[in-house]
């Protein structure tokens, strides 16, 4: 009986480290798709355009790579046509972006890794960024579904992001388009 007992325990044990090691092992698989899921989810209830509406305490950048009025080559790939295209800047502001996973309040979709969120656009992020891995709620209208979210924090960082005119690859104008990073600008 306790022979039994004893195997029964060692069985137990081995099976945890292995399942908790394929957990990983889908997690890490999970991180190094996200974006190629980003970029082949369904962006038809993204809000590309927007109003230009701020949140409130965003502080324009003083000096951005990319001045108000300037025209850049994007690339992006947030959704479909954003890639390659010429994009005037409307608006250059000093934040934290972030990269999100969230739920849809709407359609209970997993959205993973979310092109962009802003701290300003968190419910009561406090002053300092906020690490990955960091649980807040969504105060940005991006996608439908998204306001009001919960979210974890994917990725996190301190740069100049931009508002943007463009017409996409495929035909679509799109005005005031929240939001394109730095680093996904060029000059033409």
């Amino acid at each position: 009986m306790m022979k039994k007992k004893l195997t029964l325990g060692f069985l137990t044990i081995a099976l945890t480290f292995t399942l908790a090691a394929c957990a990983e092992e889908k997690k890490e698989q999970g991180t190094d798709n996200t974006d190629k899921e980003h970029a082949n989810m369904d962006h038809s209830t993204m809000n590309h355009s927007s109003d230009g509406e701020l949140p409130e305490g965003l502080a324009e950048a003083t000096n951005p790579t990319f001045p108000v009025g300037t025209t850049a080559m994007m690339h992006a790939d947030h959704m479909e046509g954003m890639d390659g295209v010429k994009a005037t800047v409307v608006g250059a502001y000093n934040t934290t972006v972030y990269a999100v996973t969230y739920t849809s309040t709407t359609t209970g979709e997993l959205v993973k890794n979310h092109k962009w969120v802003i701290h300003e656009e968190l419910e009561n992020p406090g002053a300092a960024s906020l690490e990955p891995g960091t649980e807040v709620t969504l105060r940005a209208d991006h996608m439908e579904g998204m306001d009001g979210a919960t979210a974890v924090i994917d990725s996190a960082e301190k740069t100049t992001v931009y508002m943007v005119d463009y017409t996409s690859s495929t035909g679509e104008k799109v005005t005031n388009h929240k939001w394109v990073t730095e680093s996904e600008l060029a000059a033409e």
